[in-house]
């Protein structure tokens, strides 16, 4: 993540062009194979509105859909099935999402049309660790960058689900009311880390590397 001093997520007006390409110089150095947002911030590479949807001829059944393997992979966490994809791709990325079983067979249509996969992780509430089950063992993913928004951040430091927190620390001071932060959505109960390294970026960016406490 790539917050202001003042803990702020919401990049748009800050201008930092330098800063920018370090944020993905150091995600490049995790050798990931997956990154994952929240719906808010995935909206980004999907395009605008909601998808028009057509209602199947029969039940979707609520099974998992594996389009196809990949090298890597986009995930969203798409709970109540809103993002309009444009295709089943994000700069070469495999897009999986991750839905509530009470998401309407239209849509689930719609994601199989697409060829985008899709993983049930729940009813009304979603349970993270048994997406990234599901994630390891349908996809083989290993090491996920955990890349926004707030509250999606936030549900997983709650689990318990995060190893390392990795910040870049933009040098503005945002001061905006009612943005998100880097956790958002209730307390975690104080969580404690570890500072594992710093380092001086180019544009005056700061990289803080913290290992959670477990």
């Amino acid at each position: 993540m790539m917050p202001s001093v003042d803990g702020r997520i919401k990049t748009e007006r800050w201008n930092l062009t330098a800063g920018y390409g370090e944020y993905d110089r150091t995600g490049e150095t995790y050798r990931a194979e997956a990154w994952m947002c929240g719906r808010v911030t995935m909206e980004a590479y999907a395009a605008p509105g909601r998808p028009k949807l057509r209602k199947p001829s029969k039940p979707v059944p609520r099974t998992d859909f594996i389009a196809r393997q990949a090298d890597s992979y986009g995930i969203a966490v798409d709970q109540h099935g809103k993002l309009n994809w444009k295709s089943d791709e994000i700069n070469g990325d495999h897009v999986i999402t991750i839905l509530s079983t009470a998401v309407s067979d239209a849509y689930l249509s719609f994601l199989r049309a697409k060829g985008i996969s899709y993983l049930f992780g729940g009813g009304r509430k979603l349970d993270l660790a048994r997406v990234l089950e599901k994630l390891r063992r349908n996809f083989g993913i290993r090491r996920l960058l955990l890349e926004g928004g707030g509250g999606l951040n936030g549900s997983m430091l709650r689990a318990g689900l995060i190893d390392e927190l990795s910040l870049l620390i933009a040098p503005v001071a945002d001061g905006s009311l009612g943005t998100p932060t880097l956790f958002d959505g209730g307390a975690a109960a104080g969580t404690k880390l570890t500072l594992r390294s710093t380092k001086r970026l180019t544009g005056g960016v700061v990289w803080l590397r913290y290992r959670m406490r477990k």
